[in-house]
């Protein structure tokens, strides 16, 4: 059986190995302090969210999700992180963190809630095929580190 729930101090190293296997499946780097940022917003009562799977007492899966204003709508939810223990895959894990934050995205009245995910995430991407729509839209990341003609910008910037 699983159960999910809003992540407990008591998850705190748990949390810290699936999100380390999250940054790794898309091969992000994050110093050590990084993850101990990133807990301390996720428990700090604040906008960003911070939810989680146990099976058998174990925190199997883990989704971050923030709610942010738009222009032309309520707000709206986005899921920036899903990940589940290799181990736990195929059980609907993920399908049930999903609908967790689409409740609170109901919860909130946002008027949308969506994700990414790579082109090639093959096996992530059937469960997304089943369970919301692909609006075609394609996502670009602009180099904020770097200024027009390639040149490095300027301090605390990376």
């Amino acid at each position: 059986m699983i159960t999910i729930g809003s992540l407990r101090e008591e998850d705190r190293a748990a949390w810290e190995a699936l999100a380390r296997g999250y940054k790794a499946f898309y091969r992000t780097m994050v110093p050590d302090e990084g993850y101990e940022q990133t807990w301390q917003r996720l428990r700090g009562g604040t906008e960003f969210h911070g939810i989680g799977a146990w099976s058998q007492g174990k925190l199997v899966g883990i989704a971050h999700y923030l709610f942010h204003p738009t222009f032309w709508m309520e707000d709206s939810c986005y899921l920036q992180d899903l990940f589940v223990d290799e181990a736990a895959r195929g059980r609907g894990v993920a399908r049930m963190l999903i609908e967790k934050v689409a409740d609170a995205s109901r919860e909130r009245g946002a008027s949308r809630f969506y994700w990414t995910t790579q082109e090639d995430n093959v096996a992530a991407r059937a469960l997304y095929d089943k369970v919301a729509s692909f609006k075609g839209f394609i996502r670009y990341d602009y180099p904020i580190g770097l200024r027009p003609g390639g040149s490095a910008g300027g301090a605390g910037q990376q």
